[in-house]
């Protein structure tokens, strides 16, 4: 099997800029008493409402892991429970206010930890490589449901 050259580029490249990425998010995190997981979270559920199910199976987390992460976070009150308006018996996890202020300031807070390194780029390159990107990107979840207008 031959080496494709521009895929090895490609993954390499994909690796690096994710150890950045998370080596800020996670400064960024422990400076707010949150771990990567929570982050990803708070990043999932702030223009959604998912199913605990359909939360523990993007992130890859059994139930009972995703409960007592939920717990943790309706304690601080970032996020709540709340019954499904189309299914009661189905658990939805809503941000709050104060979790959805607490995601706007940590990403505010990424935004300008990352600059200098997104600033190298001009604006039409930054779009591209946002393009280029969202291919290879995971998906968002396909049936959470999306937030009422007029709300981030």
């Amino acid at each position: 099997m031959t080496t494709d050259d521009s895929a090895d580029a490609l993954v390499d490249g994909l690796v690096r800029s994710a150890f950045q990425v998370m080596g800020v998010l996670t400064r960024i995190g422990a400076e707010q008493d949150l771990s990567l997981t929570q982050l990803r979270v708070l990043g999932i559920v702030r223009d959604r409402r998912p199913r605990m199910s359909e939360l523990a199976a993007f992130l890859g987390l059994d139930k009972s892991t995703l409960s007592g992460l939920i717990d943790r976070a309706e304690r601080r009150g970032l996020l709540t429970r709340a019954a499904n308006p189309d299914d009661k018996r189905v658990v939805d996890v809503v941000i709050t206010d104060a979790g959805r202020e607490l995601g706007e300031r940590v990403y505010q807070e990424v935004r300008d930890a990352l600059a200098p390194a997104t600033g190298r780029l001009d604006a039409p390159r930054r779009r591209r490589l946002a393009e280029l990107l969202e291919p290879v990107l995971t998906p968002p979840l396909p049936s959470a449901a999306p937030r009422p207008t007029g709300q981030r």
